[in-house]
Formats: C-alpha cells, sequence, structure tokens
C-alpha cells in the first residue's frame, strides 16, 4: 500500500462537474491508467481516495488536492504524466507526490483556504484599499446563513474568520483577495463573504457575474505541493 497526494486546476466548464462526478471521473481514470487503487474493508468497499476540502459547485481552481492510496506503489511522476494526458478540458493535472509522513488525511488537517474574488462593479470616488479597511472596520461583518436543519437563514458574524484581506481595483470592478478559514474546526464560505461586501457596498448585482477561484488550501502541519 502506498499514499500519494495530487494537485490539479478545475477551470471553464469543468467548474460544473460536482464533486461526486468528479470522484468518478478519477476512479475511472485511475483503471485506465493502470493503477490500482486500494479498497476499504467490509461489506461495502470504496476506494481510499478523497479530496482534502470539496469545491462548491461554479468555483474555479488552480489548486485542488485530491488523496489516494494504491494497493501497490507507483512512481508519482509516472501517474501525473499519464493521468495528464488523458484528462478533459478545464482539469489539468499540476503534480503528484508521495505522501506518508502523515496518519492524518489531509481533510482533517485542512485549516484555511485562498480565494479570489471578481466583482464586477466598483465603488466611485472610493480607492480600493479604503474600501478594503473600510469594510474590516466593522464591528462586525454580518451574512445570513442558511441552518442544515431547520433550513432557516440565520444571521452569522465571519469576521473572526477573515484571515486576511485585500481589494484591488480593476477597470471592470475589484478583485478580492482573501484567506479564510476552512475545515472541521471553523469554516467560512465565499458565499458568505461575497453577501456580506455586497449589502457594506450596497450593489445589486448578479451572483451570477462574480467569480470565484480558490488558489491555495493551508494545512496545519506546514504540508505543501
Amino acid at each position: 500500500m502506498a499514499k500519494y497526494v495530487l494537485k490539479f486546476s478545475k477551470e471553464g466548464f469543468c467548474k460544473y462537474t460536482s464533486h461526486l462526478d468528479l470522484l468518478r471521473l478519477f476512479k475511472r481514470s485511475f483503471k485506465r491508467i493502470g493503477v490500482k487503487l486500494q479498497y476499504s474493508q467490509g461489506f461495502n468497499p470504496h476506494p481510499k481516495m478523497g479530496f482534502a476540502q470539496p469545491l462548491s459547485l461554479g468555483y474555479s481552481s488552480i489548486g485542488e488536492i485530491l488523496e489516494f492510496e494504491t494497493a501497490i506503489p507507483v512512481d508519482a511522476a509516472d501517474i501525473k504524466e499519464k493521468l495528464r494526458a488523458i484528462m478533459p478540458e478545464g482539469l489539468d493535472i499540476l503534480e503528484c507526490v508521495d505522501y506518508t509522513k502523515e496518519s492524518k488525511t489531509l481533510a482533517a488537517l485542512t485549516e484555511a483556504a485562498e480565494y479570489r474574488i471578481k466583482i464586477p462593479v466598483g465603488k466611485e470616488n472610493l480607492s480600493a484599499e479604503q474600501l478594503c479597511n473600510e469594510f474590516l472596520a466593522q464591528e462586525h461583518i454580518v451574512a445570513k446563513k442558511k441552518q442544515k436543519k431547520t433550513k432557516e437563514l440565520m444571521e452569522v458574524d465571519i469576521k473572526n474568520k477573515i484571515r486576511e484581506l485585500k481589494f484591488t481595483g480593476q477597470n471592470e470592478g475589484f478583485l478580492v483577495s482573501v484567506t479564510l478559514d476552512a475545515g472541521s474546526e471553523s469554516n467560512a464560505s465565499p458565499e458568505l463573504l461575497i453577501e456580506a461586501i455586497l449589502q457594506f457596498l450596497r450593489l445589486d448585482i448578479s451572483r451570477d457575474s462574480i467569480e470565484v477561484t480558490r488558489h491555495k488550501l493551508i494545512f496545519n502541519n506546514g504540508f505543501t505541493i
């Protein structure tokens, strides 16, 4: 048995591929290139493979992480090149490395994520830096979050879940660069931040016009790829 970590990008029309469909794609792809995945034991065995942090439908990414185990050791560079040759347009295999130093999964070790959010409407007479400072100066940064059990919308304060935030002015609007808590201990969806920013700026624009790209996942053991 051997463990690996795969880094890939998900862009273009592939950003509309669901989490489960992406798992199925990788499962078929591993079989196609002759990599035998390790399976769990029990009544309903499944391949030992999973994403460090599932990506929301419609988001692009240049730093997705897939962990997987194989029944026998395989050269990581060979896996990368063979997968890269058969991936559909929009999915690019960026790196593949051995990962045996940690018993916990990267999903359990995820603590934050970096995003870039493109908002296509600017604000006249205010610099991007000034907007960011005023936004962060609020005592509370509030958005409405749907509760899992009741499905009711409840106001939540996400200010303490924003680790870094920067606004950069662009001709068509501005770019939000943000690092948010992500993982089982503390988590903030970019959707909550988008809602809070739109409310703060009093902007009435379609959510469909806003682009979100995840750039990086941050792990509490310092792992990078």
